[in-house]
């Protein structure tokens, strides 16, 4: 078997993580006015999601990810269905 040189590989996940960060900035973009429509605070939701503030502000700032299952929780406290968040990604793959 046939090992791909360094750099290509490097290269490559750089290509894809570029691909995908306008996609995830204009999620985190929604979360954040998901929670304005709802008229609540950072604080709010994190306690009642039972995290602490930090989390939601670094959640909003890019600091830390957001998985699938806190995505569903803040779906579910915003009231928003989950596609909302995903319009960017729906529009780019609309056949």
């Amino acid at each position: 078997m046939r090992k791909r040189p360094q750099a290509e590989a490097r290269r490559s996940k750089r290509a894809q993580t570029a691909e995908l960060q306008d996609i995830y900035n204009d999620i985190v973009q929604r979360l954040i006015e998901a929670r304005s429509e709802a008229g609540l605070t950072q604080r709010e939701v994190s306690t009642r999601i039972g995290r602490a503030h930090s989390f939601l502000s670094k959640c909003e700032t890019g600091e830390r990810r957001v998985d699938l299952l806190e995505l569903l929780q803040l779906a579910e406290v915003y009231r928003k269905p989950l596609p909302y968040f995903f319009a960017t990604w729906n529009n780019k793959h609309q056949s």
